[in-house]
């Protein structure tokens, strides 16, 4: 039993990582639910703070993985049209695939500030704004899911394969 809970568990946490470029799998909370199942079918146990923990950074950078392309519009010198146009580019690009959600935000940054009056200068630089929110997320995410592949190996290694 407890080999395919090891099995399952490192392909959740593979799963997760891809997640981190993937807009379709949400990589965090699939790498947490892989420290979930070694909590609860594995003589390991966390504490009650750190599964707390892990759930909440998981939740926290979902949350954070949406908003920075907005907020990192704004700070760029983007309006409400820039930071609408990102959101669109965000929402659009999940149905083209990881170069759709790549160029999404960028490309509805750029649009929204154009269509809002402002020049192109001003709506490229909007539009990295949007891009450096992306990259800001698309980081928070593989740091997260990186870190729970690591540490989950290491439980499974130290409870497991210890000779």
């Amino acid at each position: 039993m407890i080999t395919i809970i090891i099995i399952i568990c490192f392909i959740l946490f593979i799963i997760g990582i891809l997640g981190s470029f993937l807009p379709v799998l949400p990589g965090p909370p699939i790498s947490f639910v892989a420290l979930l199942l070694i909590h609860f079918f594995s003589i390991y146990k966390f504490s009650v703070i750190e599964l707390t923990i892990w759930g909440f950074v998981a939740g926290l950078i979902i949350v954070l993985d949406f908003y920075l392309p907005i907020w990192t519009t704004k700070k760029f010198g983007g309006t409400k049209y820039g930071q609408w146009g990102a959101t669109i580019g965000v929402i659009v690009g999940i149905f083209f695939g990881g170069i759709g959600i790549v160029i999404g935000p960028f490309i509805g940054a750029f649009v929204g500030e154009l269509i809002g009056g402002m020049d192109h200068k001003g709506s490229l630089k909007s539009a990295v704004g949007a891009f450096v929110g992306f990259l800001l997320g698309t980081g928070g995410k593989l740091i997260y899911t990186l870190v729970a592949f690591i540490y989950g190996l290491k439980i499974i290694f130290q409870f497991y394969f210890r000779n």
